[in-house]
């Protein structure tokens, strides 16, 4: 059995931040611009607080079966509360997708590749 790839995004938005809550975000605000962006398994955080109060927190992880991509994503919500939580942010909205990359489309390179490894076999 191979290891399934799921990419998580978790998507909310700040509320009741304090003025003090939103000059740390302002503060960090470079370390969590959308050009860092990226899937990881600790996740990844994006923001522009100085636009508007909505966030995207970026997650990776794996299982072995289509079922388990449920509760990756669980896991990957219950991992923004805690960061959230733990900083004392307020949220809401807090919504979730998931893909398994197992099951997504080939991109034009990849099907370029897989025609031109066929012709060489």
């Amino acid at each position: 059995m191979s290891t399934r790839t799921f990419r998580i995004t978790v998507r909310g938005a700040f509320d009741g931040l304090t003025d003090a809550q939103r000059a740390a975000l302002l503060a960090d605000a470079a370390e969590h611009d959308v050009l860092r962006a990226a899937f990881t398994p600790e996740g990844s955080l994006t923001y522009d607080i100085a636009a508007r109060t909505a966030f995207v927190f970026r997650y990776s992880d794996t299982g072995e079966e289509e079922e388990d991509i449920l509760e990756a994503t669980e896991r990957a919500e219950e991992a923004a509360k805690a960061w959230l939580t733990e900083r004392g942010y307020g949220f809401k909205n807090l919504r979730s997708t998931a893909e398994d990359l197992s099951q997504a489309p080939m991109g034009k390179r990849q099907r370029r590749a897989a025609r031109s490894n066929g012709a060489q076999t």
